[in-house]
């Protein structure tokens, strides 16, 4: 194990909560908990429509990096939920004037809702943390910001954001980027185009395909996944080498409410990206690999990985209530659904020798937010320490029409093998 530490902190200068801590830090990231537009100080809604909603949520998040040390442009990627997709060019009004000179990758979707009455956005973040933590020491890290040709261009996002050994990729609609319209057709040539202007980012920082570690796919349906699964399997696995070994990254399927240009689908992505960045030494990428791991105690998928670890991050599959002997949801309703989900989480963690307080984000989708409260019962009891970064929304169908899906990101502290 390395000398790396995961580092929890919050700030009075933003909302607070039992159930999350605001600001988890290991290596070289530091995962921020969804902010809601909440007054600090009243812990009250702030009182207006969404672009005041849109600007405290980008306040609350920018105290929460300022509380450590960093600044807005150090953020890599946003998240943006949002109850009507139609409130997007409000939101960007706001949105932009906290990236004057930088934009970070982004990813914006609509939701059937958030988890506090009357809230129309909430948003969540990752910021580069170049310090490492604890008793890492600095780094002289730089963070590399690109777009290429090859894919649509966007004036709120960057296609692709490199820090130390990720690189995070924005969100990509099925956007032909001659013309900069959607591509004709249903879900699947959607996700095809989706997949291809991931795939034209990547090869635009020369990037191979199979160095994705995780996908979050977004649909308006979930009736159209296995369009989409057609497109996807002829993506996955790409080379002669994931082919032999089988090689599928790690994978959320999330129902949006709405999407960017009314699209079926849109898909986001986070990348190895082993030659770390300038001014670190490219040698520095050997003896690091992808280590794609599955258990037999928690549910398989022939699309997925249940958990990809790369460098000091591990990045685990999104888990349905699935019963891993009978293959069938739990009984009983959100509270044992999400324990199900959790469990399959713990065993997924435990397989690779980690455990629960090794998590820095939660991500949590739920058919009805009302469910939080029974879910939270069950879901402090996994934890031991302090509880990681948190994200929760509210969708209106989750695969095989469970109540509940839940994925994570794990630290990795000591690197994957053949250690460094």
């Amino acid at each position: 194990m390395s000398g790396i530490i995961k580092n929890s902190r919050n700030t009075g200068n933003a909302p607070e909560s039992s159930a999350s801590t605001q600001t988890v830090a290991f290596s070289h990231y530091n995962n921020i908990s969804a902010q809601l537009p909440l007054n600090p100080k009243t812990g009250s809604m702030v009182e207006g429509g969404v672009k005041v909603q849109a600007a405290q949520c980008l306040e609350n998040i920018k105290a929460i990096v300022e509380s450590i040390g960093h600044a807005m442009t150090d953020v890599v990627r946003i998240n943006v939920y949002m109850k009507n997709i139609m409130d997007i060019d409000s939101i960007d009004e706001e949105y932009i004037g906290f990236f004057p000179g930088y934009l970070p990758t982004r990813t914006a979707l609509a939701v059937a809702a958030l988890p506090m009455e009357g809230a129309l956005v909430q948003m969540d973040a990752v910021i580069t943390n170049g310090e490492g933590s604890g008793t890492q020491e600095p780094c002289d890290l730089i963070k590399l910001v690109r777009n290429t040709e090859g894919a649509p261009v966007s004036a709120l996002s960057t296609h692709s954001v490199a820090f130390s050994h990720y690189n995070h990729i924005s969100a990509q609609l099925p956007v032909n980027p001659k013309t900069g319209n959607i591509v004709v057709g249903g879900a699947k040539e959607q996700a095809t185009q989706c997949l291809k202007n991931i795939k034209a980012i990547m090869e635009g920082v020369d990037v191979p395909f199979d160095d994705i570690v995780k996908i979050n796919i977004h649909v308006q349906n979930l009736d159209d996944v296995e369009a989409v699964n057609e497109a996807y399997t002829t993506f996955f696995p790409s080379s002669s080498i994931a082919r032999t070994v089988g090689y599928m990254p790690a994978r959320s399927v999330v129902a949006a409410s709405g999407l960017p240009m009314d699209a079926l689908v849109q898909i986001d992505a986070t990348v190895s990206h082993g030659d770390g960045t300038p001014p670190q030494a490219v040698e520095d990428r050997h003896g690091i690999g992808i280590k794609a791991n599955n258990t037999d105690a928690a549910p398989k998928s022939p699309l997925s990985t249940q958990s990809v670890a790369f460098s000091h991050y591990n990045n685990v599959s999104a888990q349905l209530p699935v019963d891993v002997a009978t293959g069938a949801l739990v009984a009983g309703g959100a509270k044992e659904q999400a324990e199900q989900c959790l469990k399959s989480i713990k065993a997924i963690v435990e397989s690779i020798s980690h455990e629960m307080d090794d998590i820095v984000k939660i991500n949590i989708q739920l058919k009805d937010v009302a469910d939080l409260n029974a879910v939270d019962e069950i879901y402090s009891t996994f934890f031991k320490g302090d509880m990681p970064a948190r994200t929760v929304i509210g969708v209106a169908d989750i695969p095989m029409s469970a109540s509940v899906q839940i994925d994570a990101i794990l630290s990795n502290g000591e690197g994957t093998p053949p250690k460094l």
